[in-house]
């Protein structure tokens, strides 16, 4: 398996929008497939505040990854969050997560990111540990707070 990544585009809603289904039943997102379909298709449309990458080949693809753009000062212009990865169960363990999240900050530094973040849950120190391999660090003094409207 390669975790080659291929920008989502329109074409790519059907097959996208299944894999995010698939990720939020596992982790009890509650949220119509409405709701859903808005929140994906206009990063297929190349909204400029984030993008959706496919990951493995785009007529199968085995998992996804979505990014967030914002500003930052302190690190001193664009930065990211990953609002979601996912990786198919059947072919999770062989480093396909790692590879992607080696790869696509590399991939987005030549497009100007300066950094890149992402939000785990305090309870899985597996996933912990998968972040961490792929060079995503703790910031003892911060810790991420949202509010929601």
């Amino acid at each position: 398996m390669s975790a080659t990544l291929t920008l989502a585009a329109p074409e790519h809603l059907e097959k996208l929008d299944a894999l995010v289904a698939a990720f939020h039943a596992e982790q009890g997102i509650a949220l119509s497939g409405e709701a859903r379909r808005a929140g994906i298709e206009p990063l297929l449309a190349g909204i400029p505040h984030g993008a959706a990458y496919l990951i493995g080949p785009p007529r199968a693809p085995i998992g996804y990854i979505i990014v967030s753009f914002g500003w930052s000062v302190e690190f001193g212009g664009l930065d990211g969050i990953i609002d979601e990865i996912y990786i198919r169960p059947g072919v999770r363990g062989r480093g396909i997560a790692t590879e992607t999240l080696q790869s696509l900050p590399r991939a987005l530094a030549g497009a100007g990111l300066k950094a890149l973040h992402l939000e785990v849950d305090r309870s899985e120190p597996a996933k912990q540990k998968l972040y961490a391999r792929a060079g995503f660090r703790d910031r003892p003094r911060y810790m991420l707070m949202t509010r929601t409207f």
